[in-house]
């Protein structure tokens, strides 16, 4: 018996040591971190708006970290290959990702059982409102005649922009609610995205894409699309003329694309510390404010928990509306 319990003792003692050597491993790899590049994993393809904000902050953060930011496009899912490809990265710094606002809506899809409190929330970097966007020789001058029409005539105005249940459907879809009339009262068609469904847009194959302001700015800037308002409270910088559905229709409903730096739930607190502050650097410099200007893309800061805050109220507003108008499973 007195050699069993020495030999528990020791298995005890080799055990805590072990416990303490690992512990001083991962504060050591903690406090040289980073050591090595870092991937920054894109849900989106290569060429859209997510991929170039991407792009901007992985180039400005390996100034401030001082290693390679590599990034990585992992599509398909709707989002969820990427964003799953974050989640199950090993949480050792050395994978963060660009998380979008698509995190909040798949899950009630059932695409995924993924949400925000699946990962380390590092930094919301940026924020754009949806828009009410026609042709410029739309039969609509402003927002209350698009909405009159509608009236009129339910269900035979069309809408594009991106997938069944995707954010841009959810936010016309929600205005429509907002206004007492049904979400079919414009019919959705779905697209690939904001693009292809400026292009029907462009085409006479649909009447309206409630998509981003920056996703038509190209249009918008040669005079063939008209913006009528943001789904916002406040107007986007880049377009201040461009009023809000508050503002024209009476209407308060604030929804948009965001895109924020997360990492894989279990980081190190020495490597988010690290991470947080840079990425702050970032947001703050003003070769990101200018690339964001220039592109029209809303810049919106939250660190840490308040970011974590902030996806957690996206997921639940989300929902909500989703179940509202029957987008949800």
């Amino acid at each position: 018996m007195l050699g069993t319990h020495i030999h528990r003792r020791a298995l005890l003692a080799a055990g805590i040591a072990l416990g303490a050597v690992t512990t001083l491993a991962g504060a050591a790899t903690a406090q040289g971190y980073p050591d090595r590049p870092i991937t920054l994993i894109v849900p989106w393809g290569a060429g859209g708006g997510t991929d170039s904000t991407a792009r901007i902050v992985g180039s400005l953060l390996e100034q401030e970290l001082g290693q390679p930011i590599n990034v990585v496009n992992r599509t398909g899912g709707s989002g969820v290959v990427g964003h799953s490809a974050i989640a199950e990265a090993d949480p050792d710094g050395y994978t963060i990702g660009l998380a979008t606002v698509e995190i909040g809506m798949m899950h009630w899809q059932g695409l995924t059982e993924l949400t925000s409190a699946d990962y380390t929330p590092l930094a919301l970097m940026n924020f754009d409102p949806a828009s009410v966007n026609v042709r410029e020789d739309a039969d609509w001058a402003d927002l209350p005649a698009l909405i009159e029409a509608i009236k009129a005539n339910p269900g035979t105005l069309t809408a594009s922009g991106t997938g069944q249940g995707g954010i841009w459907h959810l936010a016309i879809a929600g205005f429509l609610s907002k206004l007492g009339l049904e979400p079919g009262a414009v019919r959705w068609v779905p697209s690939e995205g904001a693009a292809p469904g400026l292009q029907d847009l462009m085409a006479g194959g649909v009447d309206l894409v409630p998509c981003s302001i920056p996703e038509a700015r190209a249009l918008i800037d040669a005079g063939r699309v008209r913006s009528l308002a943001v789904m916002s409270s406040k107007p986007n910088e880049a377009f201040p003329d461009v009023p809000t559905t508050q503002d024209v229709a009476g209407v308060s409903w604030d929804i948009g694309a965001w895109r924020g730096i997360v990492a894989p739930k279990g980081v190190p607190d020495e490597v988010a510390a690290r991470l947080i502050p840079a990425l702050e650097k970032v947001y703050n410099s003003s070769e990101y404010a200018d690339f964001m200007s220039k592109q029209g893309f809303g810049r919106q800061w939250a660190s840490g928990e308040a970011f974590g805050t902030f996806m957690a109220e996206s997921n639940e507003s989300l929902g909500a509306v989703m179940k509202e108008v029957g987008l949800a499973k």
